[in-house]
């Protein structure tokens, strides 16, 4: 269930804030709902896999922090990335 190298390298080069750009919120938020939605769909066909569900709730908590930390650092940015990413419907 890990990303592809070709469909991570295409969120990296959407989400960039530089040119050397692979660490910054937005790219790890990126990635992260990428994950969290391929796992999810897996979830809902495999019920009672609670081992991967354990590790969607990580994803999940891991994805609210950086959130927040964006929020807090730069609002604008934040409200880019949550339209970017469809959340918050």
């Amino acid at each position: 269930m890990a990303l592809s190298q070709e469909r991570k390298s295409e969120l990296i080069n959407q989400f960039k804030t530089h040119e050397n750009d692979t660490g910054s919120p937005e790219v790890q938020i990126a990635i992260l709902t990428e994950q969290i939605t391929t796992l999810n769909s897996h979830l809902r066909d495999h019920k009672n896999d609670h081992h991967s569900r354990r590790g969607l709730m990580k994803m999940v908590g891991r994805r609210r922090h950086l959130l927040n930390y964006l929020r807090d650092k730069d609002i604008q940015r934040y409200r880019d990335l949550i339209r970017a990413l469809g959340l918050r419907r």
